[in-house]
This record gives C-alpha cells, sequence and structure tokens, in this order.
C-alpha cells in the first residue's frame, strides 16, 4: 500500500502530487472493509486541508479508489464525530450533512461531475460547465437525472437517517462505483483509459452539523468547493508490458 499525501513543498507552491487510480483486475467490493486485501492495493489519499472557517472539530478522511475496464470505484473512511444524515431525496443539499465529496473533470475542454454522498447514502450529483454562482444554481449546470443516478452504485455504512446527530466518535465509510459509460454520456467518449491524467478535488464538510468544517485534497483559494481551477491531477495507471 503506497500513501499519498500532501506534501508540504506542494502545499506551499499549491499544488498536490498526483494521485494514482490503481487498476484492479477484479470489482472491489463495495462493502469492503478499509483494509479488506482487493483495497488494500489502492493509493491512499488525505483530505486533511481545512478552511480557516472550520470549527475546530477536525475529522481524519482517507479515500481509496480502483478502476477497471468497467469503471471506477470509490471509498471513503472518515474518522468523524457529531455524525448527522436527513437529506434522503437525490439531489437533496447533502453537503449539509456529514458529507464526503469528488468532483471530477475528465477533460480539460469539458466540464466537471460533482458525487456528494452523505454518510446515510444519499447522492448530489450534477454535470456543471459554468461554475459561475447564479440564483438558480450555476450559469450552466446540468443535475443528474434519476435514471443516470440509478447506474452509480452506492454503499454506506451509517443508515440513511442519524438524526439526532451522533457526537461520540464514529468511524464511517461510503464506496461507490461510477462506470465509464455514465463519464460518456456527459463528456463524450473517453478512448484508452490506462494513462490518462484527469483533474479532480476531493473534500468532507458538514455546513450544518454543530461542529461545520471543510476539508480539502487540492488547495482551494476561498471557500468554494466548485473551483475546477483549483482541481489537482489524478492519473488512471498505465498499462506495462512484460
Amino acid at each position: 500500500m503506497n500513501e499519498t499525501s500532501s506534501p508540504a513543498d506542494d502545499a506551499a507552491a499549491g499544488r498536490v502530487a498526483p494521485y494514482i487510480i490503481r487498476r484492479t483486475a477484479a470489482a472491489a467490493p463495495l462493502a469492503g472493509e478499509w483494509d479488506h486485501p482487493a483495497w488494500r492495493v489502492a493509493n491512499t489519499l488525505a483530505v486533511d486541508r481545512f478552511h480557516a472557517r472550520s470549527s475546530e472539530h477536525h475529522p481524519r478522511a482517507r479515500v481509496r479508489q480502483l478502476f477497471d475496464a468497467a469503471g471506477i470505484y470509490t471509498l471513503f473512511q472518515v474518522e468523524d464525530r457529531y455524525v448527522r444524515s436527513v437529506q434522503t431525496d437525490l439531489n437533496d443539499p447533502v453537503c449539509t450533512d456529514s458529507c464526503a465529496e469528488f468532483f471530477v473533470q475528465p477533460k480539460p475542454d469539458r466540464g466537471y461531475l460533482n458525487f456528494e454522498i452523505n454518510c446515510g447514502g444519499t447522492l448530489h450529483c450534477s454535470f456543471v460547465e459554468d461554475a459561475t454562482r447564479t440564483p438558480q444554481g450555476f450559469r450552466k449546470w446540468t443535475p443528474v437525472s434519476p435514471e443516470l443516478a440509478a447506474r452509480i452504485r452506492i454503499w454506506h455504512s451509517l443508515p440513511q437517517v442519524v438524526e439526532p446527530e451522533i457526537s461520540a466518535p464514529t468511524t464511517w465509510r461510503v464506496a461507490f462505483f461510477v462506470p465509464f459509460s455514465f463519464f460518456e454520456h456527459y463528456v463524450g467518449a473517453l478512448g484508452t483509459l490506462p494513462g490518462q491524467e484527469w483533474r479532480a478535488n476531493y473534500y468532507k464538510c458538514g455546513d450544518r452539523t454543530s461542529h461545520p468544517h471543510w476539508a480539502t485534497w487540492a488547495p482551494i483559494e476561498v471557500l468554494n468547493f466548485h473551483q475546477p481551477d483549483c482541481f489537482g491531477p489524478i492519473r488512471l495507471e498505465a498499462c506495462h508490458n512484460g
């Protein structure tokens, strides 16, 4: 297992080292434990840059990702407190709950997708082509439809509703699988995947918990997760011959 975090020199320069998504020969078990053998081969990424407006509560959030010919597998593990989940419908504002997020831009000349999942497994997802804020949300964006959302498989370790808030130390996980066909619906054919470099960021938040906080992998300039210019590089592991 390789640990990939945020080196101090990269932080000072406002950059992060590329996160390498390892290839897997078999589908990763979404309900697996963090140290399940299938997940141990994945590189580990730390979501550990907390915005200054965060409370003193800084949960430990880590991510592992794998990919195969079908799509990308993502596993978040969060060592948390003040855990809450009350949003239960597709595209509800899950960022107000205890939430883990993966924003990704497969092609530099196209928009990005935001996969936001609260600890109860509720998904908020859209394709954002212009993140300029408007009263309706963004200047150009498309919320994912229920039909397309059904292509995403989600597993969560906590119940869908966590209310009242759990103040005691609690470790929770969410895992999800996104097929490459889902990405292609929005950005077009992806071509040969091994070796490709995409751009992304990973987040942990809890806007309306008793101890709000906002953590990122790649640094952000202001308290706004919708900043594709601040995304960091991620790479799909290349094929190796011989």
